[in-house]
């Protein structure tokens, strides 16, 4: 798998944001024209690092947790946090400062889904723990 430069991030933060948004709009954002833009797209995909396009669809009935990360000393943070980032139903990623070193906020329809993705986050090498939080109500 070849390493993926800024712009590739930044058009992954649009299709992570909306897998519709059309590429000519993608590339007016990031100084390339569509067929590069269209291009990267198709590289990413057969890299894997673009793994499918999906609907989120918001039924009312969603699941949210809090897994907090620590991660193995020897592990920079940073590479830890992008590879939870890239796990499906994970919304946000954040490190902080404190008894862990990551807080991932993951969604999903049902607990059997949030301890899938949880199992996922166990897997990346480098992680040496996790402690998960249900979210009960929102008063956001």
């Amino acid at each position: 798998m070849r390493e993926i430069d800024e712009i590739d991030q930044k058009i992954l933060a649009f299709l992570k944001d909306n897998a519709r948004v059309p590429f000519t709009k993608i590339a007016d954002e990031v100084g390339l024209s569509e067929a590069a833009v269209r291009k990267r797209v198709e590289r990413l995909q057969e890299d894997g690092i673009i793994k499918r396009f999906t609907v989120e669809v918001d039924t009312g009935e969603k699941v949210r947790a809090a897994i907090l990360v620590s991660v193995q000393p020897s592990h920079p943070n940073p590479v830890i946090a992008q590879a939870v980032k890239k796990i499906a139903g994970i919304d946000q990623v954040f490190e902080v400062a404190g008894e862990v070193d990551i807080i991932a906020i993951a969604s999903g329809r049902s607990i059997q889904e949030i301890n899938k993705y949880i199992d996922e986050v166990r897997r990346i090498e480098g992680v040496a723990k996790t402690s998960s939080m249900i979210v009960l109500r929102s008063w956001v």
